[in-house]
């Protein structure tokens, strides 16, 4: 399979070590792509739930896809999130192409990218660790239970069915609580002049522009690898939900955003990046070349409208 080229790929909240980990699905994706940057947005590893029974072979995999893709030559930052909140201590330290960080600012192509997990805004996590904590072994056994209803399901032939989404899009508090993340992750980004704010944390993919009285931004959220299976993805100037579920056969191109460009536009955001002069001569002596033939073309009556 062709490996897809992107200029940075953002997955979070995987959960290895947890019985709600696609770690094979992962795996799939991360095949797929070659991403010039790996951004690892928080709760890779499970360390709350981690348990010497339970992290079978395809979690492990997973790791060492990972570090491959590191020693590789792709560069991979590993943001901590709260449940892998021990390699905080680590904070800083770099491993060849892997780094580790609390957050992170990058600079894509001119625009400011601020990128963190996004617990701090978590008040049970900050007051009441043990309550987090709990809500986490909850919340796990809540997706063991619903591994087994969806495979039920499969064998009548029905679809998937998500009962930890339907639970909080049917609890006021729990849409309440996403709602006001995401304002105030946009609000803080606006106040800092980002023109992106990437966080994870909460399950919810999510790309959106916000803007209040001080300016705009865009607020994305990369979601899952337990429920939603998603991924962010940035290339050709644009950011893109990678659905797993949806997409894993769809090219990078069909997103939307890139359907709407008019194809100047397409073209300029493609070869608006630093070319050899060896490769501007033969793109310009393609071109030319292309110009002329049409031209002979036209002389014959046989150019497509």
């Amino acid at each position: 399979m062709k490996k897809r080229k992107i200029e940075l790929a953002v997955i979070s909240d995987v959960h290895l070590g947890t019985y709600g980990c696609h770690a094979d699905e992962l795996i799939a994706y991360l095949n797929s792509i070659q991403p010039k940057k790996l951004i690892l947005n928080g709760d890779i590893i499970d360390i709350w739930q981690f348990s010497k029974r339970y992290f079978p072979s395809s979690h492990l995999k997973v790791l060492k896809k990972i570090i491959g893709m590191a020693s590789k030559g792709t560069e991979v930052l590993y943001v901590t999130g709260n449940q892998d909140e021990m390699l905080r201590k680590f904070s800083d330290t770099s491993m060849g192409n892997l780094k580790i960080v609390d957050k992170l600012v990058l600079n894509l192509d001119g625009k400011k990218a601020w990128i963190f997990h996004g617990d701090v805004f978590d008040v049970s996590i900050q007051n009441a660790k043990w309550l987090a904590k709990l809500g986490g072994y909850g919340y796990d056994l809540l997706i063991l239970m619903n591994s087994f209803f969806n495979w039920c399901l499969s064998k009548m032939g029905r679809e998937r069915y998500s009962l930890s989404k339907r639970i909080k899009n049917g609890v006021k508090s729990a849409l309440k609580y996403i709602n006001d993340f995401e304002k105030t992750a946009a609000d803080l980004a606006i106040e800092n002049g980002y023109d992106y704010v990437i966080c994870g944390h909460i399950h919810q993919p999510k790309k959106e522009r916000y803007e209040n009285k001080n300016g705009n931004c865009v607020y994305l959220n990369s979601g899952d690898w337990v429920e939603n299976l998603t991924a962010l993805e940035y290339s050709f100037k644009r950011w893109k939900i990678y659905h797993y579920n949806h997409d894993r056969l769809s090219p990078f191109f069909v997103d939307e955003d890139l359907k709407e460009m008019d194809m100047n536009d397409l073209i300029a955001s493609i070869t608006d990046v630093n070319l050899e002069p060896e490769t501007e001569d033969i793109i310009e002596e393609h071109t030319k070349l292309i110009e002329v033939e049409e031209k002979d073309l036209d002389n014959q009556g046989l150019a497509q409208n």
